[in-house]
């Protein structure tokens, strides 16, 4: 946490009782209680120099965010990350007194147009602070410069893309904006994971890769042939397809030529699941290993019979006693409370960082909000401040901090072996190879 902030853990633990305890406790701390984060509110101390502008929330009125997640199409991750994105807003309660409202989330598609329409929508709105999103890398490089040229923030729980933060090198991506984060991690350490597991586990020396040409799937693909040839192994052929395409035989036909021991395909799950259902028809690759990454890690993917015997890399989803510092839920009774109001384990990864994304949002802006008479005045630019200097910040993902480019990861990856279609969850935590860089 930021030392400005270290002496809010008692609001934190605080978050744990009900809503009605917590909220006396927002009322007594703001009396003068010498808590930190409430004394920011009281005393002038909230983060921030005015230089984004400040958005005013009125008597009776709610500090509004936004989810912008994936809701239709290829939606992987996205309706898992908002239903834990409602759950870290229900638990950490209120902010000096005032409630925080999500509206109505907003669908970004999982593609560059439905991003912009998202990113168009919540540049439009005066009144929210920021979202939590996207789901896709792809529909992040069109929504990013909308969001962050309105002064708000962005805090993604499942974009991956090295584009969009940096090389990990202290090079900007090329689409990385002010005002962007995510929890997720950066690629590179998935491409270095995949590469090292084909190596070192496998023995595999050539593979072929599919993507479909955008930030998330071309990125991933090329990061891991990098890794994968620095390491001594061969590409033997690259194809690009549509996230749309149906029909990949021709491409899995050119693919064969070069006699790959290991297929690699970083696509959309339209792609994803027309590739395991078509691949046994094509001469060349009966057989072959096949391989992908955390964009196909959701039940409905997990869930084909065809997609049994993968090896698919991701999160490390291990995330035993951790805590999120803001609300103090352990991951253990996160999920039991998530199962409970959904009726279901969560359906895909990155269940945990839309969850942290969400709860460092509302320290964020609790960080950056002063009390005026009846009002609350939330500084923009504090709110960047805030998440610029996170660091050792208490997730259930782990120990977070953020760079100078967005980049809040833990760095733990592993590569999971798919056995059962009927039991997507255990997938997700059969770990086979574990990678920290």
């Amino acid at each position: 946490m930021r030392p400005e902030n270290m002496a809010g853990g008692r609001w934190r633990l605080a978050r744990t009782l009900s809503v009605a305890a917590a909220v006396a406790l927002v009322a007594g701390a703001c009396s003068g209680s010498g808590d930190g984060a409430s004394d920011s509110g009281g005393g002038g101390d909230a983060l921030g120099d005015g230089s984004l502008g400040v958005v005013e929330v009125g008597p009776e009125e709610a500090i509004q965010i936004r989810s912008v997640l994936a809701l239709s199409g290829d939606a992987g991750s996205g309706p898992t990350s908002g239903k834990s994105v409602r759950l870290a807003v229900g638990h950490y309660g209120t902010i000096h007194g005032f409630d925080v409202d999500l509206g109505t989330p907003v669908d970004d598609g999982c593609s560059p147009e439905g991003g912009e329409r998202a990113g168009r929508e919540i540049a439009a709105d005066a009144d929210v602070i920021g979202v939590i999103g996207t789901t896709c890398s792809a529909a992040a490089v069109t929504a990013a410069p909308l969001v962050t040229g309105a002064n708000k923030v962005m805090i993604s729980p499942s974009n991956t893309s090295p584009r969009l933060t940096s090389d990990l090198a202290g090079n900007r991506g090329s689409d990385h904006h002010e005002g962007y984060y995510r929890t997720a991690d950066n690629d590179l350490y998935q491409a270095r994971t995949m590469a090292q597991f084909l190596r070192e586990a496998k023995d595999i020396d050539t593979v072929a890769a599919i993507h479909n040409g955008d930030a998330y799937t071309q990125s991933l693909a090329e990061a891991f042939a990098a890794s994968f040839e620095e390491l001594g192994g061969s590409i033997t052929g690259v194809g690009v397809v549509a996230r749309d395409e149906t029909d990949l035989v021709p491409t899995l036909t050119d693919l064969a030529s070069g006699s790959p021991e290991a297929l690699f395909l970083p696509v959309s799950p339209t792609v994803g699941t027309a590739i395991v259902q078509q691949l046994p028809d094509v001469s060349g690759l009966d057989g072959v290993l096949r391989l992908s990454g955390d964009g196909l890690l959701a039940d409905a993917f997990l869930g084909l019979e065809e997609s049994e015997g993968m090896f698919l890399s991701g999160p490390n989803l291990s995330f035993g006693l951790n805590a999120n510092e803001s609300t103090g839920r352990h991951s253990a009774d996160l999920l039991a409370e998530y199962e409970d109001a959904y009726g279901t384990a969560p359906e895909a990864a990155f269940w945990a960082h839309a969850y942290d994304a969400a709860t460092l949002l509302l320290e964020a802006i609790e960080a950056a909000s002063r009390p005026e008479d009846e009002s609350l005045v939330i500084d923009l630019a504090g709110v960047r401040e805030y998440l610029d200097g996170v660091s050792g910040y208490g997730g259930i993902i782990g120990s977070i901090s953020c760079d100078n480019f967005g980049d809040c990861g833990v760095r733990r990856m592993v590569v999971v072996e798919h056995l059962d279609s009927d039991d997507p969850a255990a997938t997700r935590s059969n770990t086979v190879y574990e990678y920290v860089p």
